[in-house]
């Protein structure tokens, strides 16, 4: 059964006719299709595809035989209701007001009812295919290799933002793209969970936070690990060790049926033990694929649950204002009996000149 049948039975079972699909990330994720102007019209026996001239080849070649494929104009909407029929679900996570009304607007028109849907492909997107699953640990791979090589030209005496475009230039020669600006924050800087790198020269004697992914073929890998750059406090270690231990036994919470407050709960237990509850404000982790944050989201307030084949990070952190950040997160995927780490990267304290 293909993404799109496999749609077409949900959508059947939420009473739906059709389902309007909107999101490039989803139209992708169902057709393959990865231009820039496309969507999709779900429902009964029918799988259509909607793209302009612009990409009439291109989705030739990427969208398969299952799909019906209409000539469109630039502008789809019009054409997309015009294939419409009774009870039609939409994206509405998705879709800006604009959009909305301009949808509306022409649904009325062909006396359409337009009904909220929610993440219904993001549902079916939540278990990974054996070929997703492929395409995100070749991209994780790629990023450690290129962790391996950044770390070879050393760290101290460098700008944080020299350390970010070297990572950069270096996914880009090996066919990736960077998932995100790279993280790399030292010592106070570190504090600071999403800092932006700066002119700011890491110095000897001090902890890194660095976290970088490679998008390639579509998907998102993420890692961080933090890094010394020669000896630092005892305190600082401290911090350290916690942090991996806290992040060993997230580790140990995946499990398939999981929920993600389950998981959660467990690092920051851990860290709220040590004194340093108040210095772990963000979620310990959440879902990679074709977008590099998706659920399951591993929380304080998720309930959701891990299925085998879910891709998830596990990403405790500590952060201390005006001294330091420790940041230590793995890629992960749920097994049947356990996870399966698509990190490589050794989590005991590296010391990089």
């Amino acid at each position: 059964m293909t993404r799109g049948e496999r749609l077409a039975k949900v959508v059947a079972e939420r009473e739906l006719d059709q389902l309007f699909v909107s999101n490039l990330t989803n139209v992708r994720y169902l057709t393959g299709f990865t231009g820039t102007n496309g969507a999709c019209l779900i429902g009964g026996d029918a799988l259509i595809f909607f793209t302009d001239f612009r990409y009439t080849e291109r989705a030739e070649h990427e969208v398969g035989p299952e799909w019906e494929r209409p000539e469109a104009e630039r502008e789809l909407v019009p054409q997309i209701v015009g294939r419409m029929s009774a009870r039609v679900g939409f994206e509405d996570a998705h879709l800006s007001v604009r959009q909305l009304a301009r949808l509306e607007a022409a649904a009325d028109d062909a006396e359409v009812e337009l009904i909220p849907a929610g993440d219904l492909v993001e549902q079916l997107r939540v278990a990974k295919e054996p070929e997703e699953l492929e395409r995100i640990a070749t991209a994780a791979e790629l990023a450690d290799d290129v962790y391996r090589w950044v770390l070879e030209r050393g760290l101290a005496g460098r700008t944080e933002h020299e350390v970010a475009r070297s990572c950069e230039a270096r996914l880009r020669e090996l066919g990736a793209e960077p998932g995100f600006p790279p993280i790399v924050a030292a010592a106070e800087n570190g504090a600071i969970p999403h800092a932006e790198p700066g002119e700011r020269e890491i110095a000897a004697g001090e902890l890194v936070v660095f976290d970088m992914g490679a998008l390639l073929d579509g998907y998102y890998s993420d890692c961080t690990r933090t890094f010394a750059t020669g000896e630092i406090s005892d305190d600082d270690r401290q911090v350290y060790d916690l942090v991996l231990r806290a992040q060993g036994a997230a580790l140990e919470a995946i499990r398939v049926g999981a929920s993600g407050k389950e998981v959660d709960a467990v690092p920051r237990e851990i860290i709220k033990e040590a004194g340093h509850g108040d210095h772990f404000g963000h979620g310990t982790g959440h879902g990679v694929g074709l977008d590099l944050h998706e659920g399951p989201r591993l929380a304080t307030t998720s309930e959701d649950q891990l299925a085998e084949n879910t891709v998830v990070t596990v990403e405790p952190g500590v952060y201390l204002p005006g001294r330091l950040g420790v940041r230590i997160e793995d890629l992960v995927v749920v097994t049947a009996d356990g996870y399966r780490n698509l990190s490589g990267l050794d989590k005991e304290l590296q010391v990089v000149a």
